[in-house]
């Protein structure tokens, strides 16, 4: 994929994509980039097809990685300088900070204030109960862009963002579940959190279909 413009890209949003790319250029592997800016993408499709705000889901799908390759203390620090509250797998996995840490980046380094924006960046890993259609959008395209492969599996996760927000979370925190159980991975209690608020929210609507 090319780095040059999306044409798909909110035109307000060009300026302050350009400085973001840079800085991205200049701090991230060249192949996160590439993800990153599928994601971008999808994001802006997902909100597209659900009718949601395309600024707000290119900017949060460009800066849903900026601190992704941030070293374990510097992670640490920045969340325990921000107040944050810290469960013990963060700790023994400060990798999992870089959501919440991006959301800082975004505000401090790139002067990104829209509460919407930043919590999509926040919710981007480990998702969220009842987090905003927004956040669902950058969670689901950050699982599901293209270069994750073309699995049956994911083929239908993709379709199925495309109509159903709500059932697509929920299907695709399975899916990262099932992956952390297999890979003795720890698991973080807002990862299966959001797999049950999204899995009841679904079977409320239509508790016979599942």
């Amino acid at each position: 994929m090319s780095q040059s413009l999306n044409p798909l890209t909110p035109p307000k949003h060009r300026d302050r994509r350009e400085v973001i790319l840079r800085w991205l250029k200049a701090n991230v592997p060249e192949a996160r980039v590439r993800h990153i800016l599928r994601v971008e993408e999808m994001a802006i499709d997902l909100a597209n097809c659900h009718e949601l705000d395309t600024e707000k889901a290119a900017q949060a799908g460009l800066m849903h990685d900026l601190a992704k390759f941030f070293k374990p203390l510097r992670l640490l620090q920045m969340a325990e300088k921000e107040g944050l509250t810290l469960d013990s797998v963060d700790i023994t996995n400060p990798h999992l900070l870089h959501a919440q840490v991006g959301a800082i980046m975004a505000r401090d380094e790139f002067g990104v204030h829209d509460p919407e924006v930043l919590q999509a960046i926040r919710d981007h890993t480990l998702g969220s109960p009842g987090m905003s259609p927004l956040s669902c959008v950058v969670y689901l395209a950050d699982g599901l862009e293209p270069g994750r492969g073309n699995s049956p599996e994911l083929e239908e996760l993709r379709q199925l963002s495309r109509r159903d927000l709500d059932q697509a979370v929920w299907r695709s925190a399975d899916c990262s579940l099932r992956h952390l159980l297999e890979s003795r991975h720890p698991i973080h209690p807002r990862t299966v959190l959001t797999r049950n608020w999204f899995l009841q929210r679904v079977l409320k609507r239509s508790p016979r279909k599942y």
